[in-house]
């Protein structure tokens, strides 16, 4: 049974600071990193609100402060560049476990009191980072991008890989440095010649408190758009999130070891999941204590995606307490997924789904699968043989109200683990269609 709970709201001092007043030039040409920067230094020094006016602000990373909203107008664009001076390699978390990256374009640590509010558009310029996969694309579409650049192509089962950049394609086969070094400091070292391979998170807010993105529009991210990880009382209200269904690693929502979240009435359209609830990966993530709980999601809407509402894959410090409801999802790949394998261990439980409506759903309605394989990286995991019962995840108290998808190809597939039925019980479906069950 979900439990109701009260998510908090920041609050913003009355103040206003024009971006103009710090220098800022429209037009995007000109870089307005400082000025942003000199804008929230003011802005935190007692609260306050900064406006960004109509026109196209071009910017490095902008680092909020506590007390701070960042308001942008209806007509206006903050476009981020792309350049190594003013996106160092950091370490960070991602995907579950710790991992290089560059630094997000829009990011807040250890902050309370903080919102991005609005009707303006935040682009992430992500086609200049990301790579695409040949098959996601017409004939037309990839003959494109081999004009702009035909000898930075990776071969693979499914097809060509075109990357943006040789060093992209050199990051790829070279691999992530990160485990392979003795310290952080080698390891950043060892990554700098493949510096754009580790594309950033666009928004990231990581430990931090009262949070509120209301109205904007985020898209063209160059990984995913919005990472809230261990954050306290976070809301997204009226949020469109929208990337083209090629963008590799362009989910729309990761809800990340959170507490206290309410997301509502937001449209997103990415290329790959739409809204996602995280807890972290395997053994790493299991020694931190954090569950990712008391998340209630309502009246959104996800079109293109690889999965409309998604729990998983890294799920390893628990996931409870989740009321998803009154939602629809068109054009998925899988409309409501939940995902995990061997090794991750972690609950997940408490979690209800009601009124939701798919349709055009390319595969299953509904899946929970202790099958996935997220890329080389776990395939090689020595964890993934062991019998530690430490290791096994558990979906449990799952209830399925009302979910309709009427596509004449709708199942509802169920995989535990094969030497665990266990690890997927109690799990309830009422008044859904389809009624198809693959067991």
């Amino acid at each position: 049974m979900f439990h109701e709970f009260e998510v908090q709201l920041p609050s913003i001092p009355d103040r206003e600071f024009d971006l103009r007043s710090f220098g800022a030039v429209s037009g995007g040409t000109v870089s307005n990193t400082e000025a942003f920067r000199k804008a929230v230094a003011a802005a935190s020094e007692n609260g306050g609100r900064i406006i960004v006016p109509d026109g196209i602000w071009l910017s490095g990373p902008i680092e909020l402060r506590s007390n701070v909203e960042l308001h942008l107008s209806d007509n206006s664009l903050i476009l981020f560049s792309k350049n190594m001076e003013e996106y160092p390699l950091v370490i960070t978390d991602f995907e579950g476990i710790r991992r290089i990256r560059t630094v997000s374009m829009l990011y807040a640590h250890h902050a309370e009191n903080i919102a991005v509010t609005g009707n303006g558009t935040i682009d992430g310029n992500g086609h200049m980072w990301r790579p695409v996969k040949q098959f996601k694309l017409t004939e037309r579409q990839w003959n494109h991008l081999l004009k702009l650049s035909s000898d930075t192509v990776i071969e693979s089962s499914e097809g060509g890989i075109w990357v943006p950049s040789a060093s992209i394609l050199e990051g790829r086969y070279a691999g992530e440095v990160l485990p392979k070094s003795d310290t952080d400091e080698q390891a950043l070292m060892a990554a700098k010649p493949y510096w754009d391979f580790y594309r950033p998170v666009m928004v990231s807010f990581r430990h931090c408190q009262k949070v509120l993105l209301q109205g904007v529009h985020l898209r063209n991210s160059p990984a995913w758009n919005l990472h809230p990880y261990f954050c306290e009382d976070f809301t997204a209200a009226h949020v469109s999130i929208h990337n083209p269904y090629w963008a590799q690693n362009g989910d729309g929502i990761d809800v990340d070891s959170c507490s206290r979240v309410h997301i509502h009435h937001c449209d997103l359209e990415t290329g790959d999941d739409g809204i996602c609830l995280k807890s972290g990966k395997d053994k790493e993530a299991r020694a931190i204590s954090g569950p990712c709980e008391n998340v209630l999601i309502h009246h959104c809407s996800v079109g293109q995606s690889h999965g409309g509402f998604v729990v998983g894959s890294e799920m390893s410090r628990g996931i409870r307490n989740v009321l998803v409801r009154d939602c629809t999802f068109i054009d998925s790949d899988v409309g409501i997924r939940f995902k995990s394998a061997i090794g991750r261990g972690g609950t997940v439980e408490n979690i209800t789904m009601r009124n939701i409506h798919m349709v055009n759903i390319r595969n299953e309605a509904i899946v929970l699968s202790m099958d996935y394989v997220h890329n080389q990286m776990d395939q090689n995991d020595p964890v993934r043989i062991t019998a530690d019962p430490q290791d096994i995840p558990v979906f449990q108290d799952i209830h399925f109200e009302h979910c309709v998808c009427p596509d004449h190809n709708a199942v509802i597939r169920i995989e535990p683990l094969k030497d665990w039925p266990d690890s997927i019980h109690d799990v309830v479906f009422k008044d859904c269609i389809p009624g198809n069950h693959s067991c």
